[in-house]
């Protein structure tokens, strides 16, 4: 036995103590005197790898673990560090293969799979992702950080109740634990229990104060409650430790135009798109203040996370909240005329376009005998599914939905959708040619504002569209209008919403809107 032979054990030994200890400096001194004895020592890089890691020196972490994994490769422990170093290095895909090796050697490694989950998270592979954290739990129950990362990745599912409860799963483990009380306070945010989720996203705070985005996720709460300075100020912290951060300014914006600091509430759109914000989203948004070019529609990826995140809370908010009206008042417009008939000569064939949740389902499976909804949000189509009322429910653009279904109904009813849709022209050519021969199409939109422009959008986000519009519209398109009527669709803020909602028939007679 060598000399050298004698003294790399001990001085591991005191390297792996001192690197326990935090004292990561002098730990490593003493790997570097064991790779200067034996430069294929595969603890001394692996742990000297694992320690640069930890200074946040990503690229000597990647370089000084490969070398070890290349002198050997069965220790799974050093694929595991190495694929959270690529993690780190933005090398996603590379991540996954080293964690996926770490498993194939060491199947009960929790750690491993809860990593794996991260990496697939990242490449949207979300079902797979939480399958990989539920091993890990499985794997080791009081794992907290898997516990936390499966909230995430169900949040981002949009399983809001299964969020909260992973969430608080890894606070039981460990109460100071600020990822998992801003989890929480994501998933109490989405299931509107804002004064909930206001206090979670207080705790986060409280335990990593410099953290802008539970900061701006604050805001937002506060926002939505209604307590617009508080989340201003919300949103200007979480601006001071991080300038860039796209959706503090967004949202500080749509807190500004809520105070009706309209010039203020432009600027900080201007931000968010100068940090990297959506163009799309933020050309609406400046629309709908008046500072810009109003756009033929809303993004679909705007309407989608509205509705998403609104589903849980949406049948109560509308009837409870705002007094929704509109699904008993385009039925009653729809049996104020005689009824065309279906393929059997009495029951039709409907579809609800943008159908939510199902409230106009009632209605329509009354008279219908097939009854089909489509609509943008799954998580909203989730909820009709459990009023068991739909034969199917597609997750789809209304559009691209409709254009390949030619005749297929006799029915078409839109509720409160066509007010994220500007341009109305390509829904109703597409309702047309889904429609059978004297096929109604019954919808309500809110009322522009007279002698204003054809659409218009608010600053509730939301498109009013004028009668002559609509009645121009519907000539062009081929239908004629056979009732329509003025109602007060809802309340927002105390202030009654008007719409106008119109029956049109696929036919060649009828009544015109304008003299």
């Amino acid at each position: 036995m060598t000399v050298s032979d004698s003294l790399i054990p001990s001085l591991l030994r005191q390297a792996v103590q001192l690197q326990q200890q935090g004292q990561l400096p002098p730990a490593q001194a003493l790997y570097r005197q064991v790779l200067a004895l034996d430069p294929r020592q595969f603890d001394a890089l692996h742990l000297l790898g694992v320690i640069a890691r930890q200074q946040g020196d990503t690229a000597a972490a990647i370089d000084l673990i490969s070398q070890a994994v290349a002198i050997d490769g069965s220790q799974a422990r050093a694929h595991a560090n190495l694929g959270v170093a690529l993690m780190d290095a933005g090398r996603v895909h590379d991540a996954l293969e080293s964690h996926e090796r770490a498993i194939a050697l060491q199947a009960d490694y929790a750690m491993a799979w809860s990593n794996r989950g991260n990496a697939l998270r990242q490449l949207q592979r979300h079902e797979e992702a939480l399958r990989s954290y539920q091993r890990a739990v499985a794997l080791q129950p009081n794992y907290p950080e898997a516990h936390c990362n499966r909230a995430i990745v169900l949040q981002e599912l949009g399983r809001y109740a299964e969020a909260l409860d992973a969430a608080e799963a890894a606070l039981d483990l460990r109460e100071r634990y600020a990822d998992a009380w801003f989890a929480r306070g994501n998933a109490l945010h989405a299931l509107h229990q804002l004064p909930d989720a206001v206090g979670s996203f207080g705790r986060a705070i409280a335990l990593q104060p410099q953290w802008a985005a539970a900061h701006s996720a604050l805001g937002a709460s506060l926002q939505r409650l209604g307590d617009f300075d508080a989340a201003l100020a919300a949103y200007d912290r979480a601006l001071a430790l991080q300038p860039d951060h796209a959706l503090a300014h967004y949202h500080r914006g749509n807190t500004l135009r809520a105070l009706g600091r309209r010039d203020d509430a432009v600027a900080a759109y201007r931000a968010a798109l100068a940090h990297g914000d959506d163009p799309q989203t933020i050309a609406f948004a400046l629309a709908s203040v008046g500072a810009g070019d109003t756009p033929a529609t809303l993004p679909g990826d705007y309407v989608r996370t509205l509705f998403d995140q609104y589903a849980n809370h949406f049948d109560q908010h509308l009837t409870e909240v705002l007094g929704y009206r509109t699904p008993a008042a385009l039925d009653s417009l729809i049996r104020s005329s005689s009824h065309p008939q279906g393929p059997d000569g009495h029951t039709l064939d409907i579809v609800d376009l943008g159908c939510g949740t199902g409230l106009c389902g009632p209605y329509l499976r009354a008279c219908a005998r097939r009854l089909d909804g489509v609509d943008l949000s799954q998580q909203m189509l989730d909820k009709a599914a459990v009023r068991a009322l739909y034969d199917t429910l597609s997750c789809a653009d209304l559009v691209d939905y409709l254009s390949s279904r030619y005749r297929s109904w006799d029915l078409a009813v839109a509720a409160d959708v066509l007010v994220y849709i500007g341009d109305l022209a390509p829904v109703f050519a597409a309702v047309h040619q889904a429609l059978r021969d004297g096929g109604r199409f019954c919808f309500s939109v809110e009322a522009g504002a007279e002698g204003g422009p054809d659409y218009a959008l608010q600053a509730s986000n939301r498109y009013a569209h004028t009668l002559p519009y609509l009645d121009r519209l519907a000539g062009a398109s081929g239908f004629t209008i056979l009732a329509t009527d003025t109602i007060i669709a809802r309340e927002e803020n105390g202030t009654p919403i008007t719409a106008h909602i119109l029956l049109l028939s696929k036919s060649t007679s009828g009544q015109s809107l304008t003299p």
